[in-house]
């Protein structure tokens, strides 16, 4: 999972607890266009993408466990394990239900048709795709920013502690060493 995808998800968890802490809602409370402008927005900004290995990778760890313990039954097992993951996958629309009808919750259908529009668009689709790599950038300069904060802070403080201790005759124990910069 990717950072922006974790961001938005976030952001999404988070709007979604507010909304069953304040204003719970049921399903049944959720017109069916709401739900469709909720799903038009979900597919627009891929929020369940990042669940779209769940089932092969734990379809592929029960393999390997049960090859492991028995090494004489691989084409039974990966038979038997395909044809199960199969059959669970189409439970995959639960997942897009439940996401549809937490963003309906939080989202009004208006709101939720403009969010699908804009990540629709030329320039939403961008984000989606760029938009990873932007945020890295960004964290990359906010560490190199931070340090160099912490580093200055400690390298005035340390100087300006030295000339105090001078001024007053406490010069060499409170002035021997600049504070060390924080990390």
């Amino acid at each position: 999972m990717n950072l922006a995808t974790r961001m938005r998800l976030a952001a999404a968890s988070a709007a979604v607890a507010m909304t069953f802490a304040f204003a719970p809602a049921n399903a049944q409370d959720i017109s069916a266009s709401h739900l469709a402008a909720a799903r038009s927005a979900i597919d627009a900004i891929h929020a369940t993408d990042d669940f779209d290995g769940v089932l092969p990778q734990a379809a592929a760890a029960l393999k390997s466990e049960l090859i492991r313990k028995n090494p004489d039954l691989v084409a039974l097992i990966n038979a038997t394990v395909d044809e199960k993951a199969i059959e669970l996958a189409t439970r995959r629309v639960d997942l897009e239900r439940e996401a549809a009808q937490a963003y309906a919750r939080v989202f009004t259908e208006q709101e939720l048709t403009e969010i699908a529009n804009f990540y629709d668009s030329p320039t939403g689709r961008k984000l989606i795709e760029d938009g990873p790599i932007v945020t890295r950038e960004v964290l990359k300069a906010g560490e190199i920013w931070r340090r160099g904060i912490a580093r200055d802070l400690a390298q005035t403080v340390g100087e300006q502690i030295q000339a105090a201790a001078q001024a007053t005759g406490g010069g060499a124990a409170a002035g021997e060493g600049e504070a060390a910069p924080a990390q």
